[in-house]
């Protein structure tokens, strides 16, 4: 019985740390994440952290994970409620789901897609299966054009010698798709995270109070570009 209840309780303290860590960085930003602080704000000491995050950066990946398995989830099920012959549907679909997962949780999204850390490295067995994985939705669906016959890619530049390596990796965790499917994707993604990079630091202002209709017009925009009928 008390085996258990201390498994219970680890658990609970273990996401009480991140939830805390996640405020300092609202509030504060990452570069001023602290273990000790997370402990005052918690009210224990500074060791019982240590347990489960034995250093900063330790955390910094732990949140890293959290974040891009919370916008993996957001991309597959924005796919997964449509049909798969509604290609173009799971298309705009996604692209949808993407900016409201932003917008929703913006410091989860400049963490995994914003200004890198001063002297954090990710170590990227660890980071890199989530990270394949919250891209593979928009990549099966550009796959999907591909196998139909409908991806516009015409004289698409190829991948630079030396990153075949890469590619093979990221098949190993997003799923078994070609290289241009995996190309394309990175473009249009590009694409959409300009946009919502720029909405959230505010810098689409003159579109209204927000970015919805200039967004989905980029959507549908990209859409034709990518696509035949």
């Amino acid at each position: 019985m008390v085996r258990p209840k201390r498994n219970v309780q680890i658990m609970d303290l273990q996401s009480a740390i991140k939830e805390t860590a996640w405020k300092q960085i609202a509030e504060y930003g990452t570069s001023s994440l602290s273990l000790r602080a997370i402990a005052r704000d918690l009210g224990i000491t500074a060791p019982a952290i240590y347990n489960y995050f034995p250093r900063r950066d330790d955390l910094v990946t732990a949140l890293i994970i959290d974040a891009y398995t919370s916008f993996g989830d957001s991309q597959i099920e924005a796919r997964d409620a449509l049909p798969l012959e509604d290609i173009i549907g799971r298309f705009i679909a996604i692209g949808v789901a993407y900016r409201q997962w932003a917008l929703l949780y913006p410091q989860r999204y400049q963490l995994i897609f914003g200004t890198p850390i001063p002297g954090y490295q990710p170590p990227l067995e660890q980071v890199y299966p989530s990270g394949a994985r919250s891209m593979s939705a928009l990549v099966s669906v550009v796959e999907a054009l591909r196998v139909k016959g409908r991806l516009k890619v015409e004289n698409f530049p190829q991948i630079k010698p030396g990153f075949e390596a890469g590619i093979e990796a990221w098949k190993k965790f997003g799923g078994e798709v070609e290289v241009l499917s995996i190309s394309v994707s990175i473009l249009i993604w590009s694409y959409v995270h300009g946009l919502v990079s720029l909405e959230i630091s505010a810098g689409l202002q003159s579109f209204g109070l927000n970015g919805d209709e200039l967004y989905m017009f980029a959507l549908r925009q990209m859409s034709k570009q990518f696509t035949t009928d």
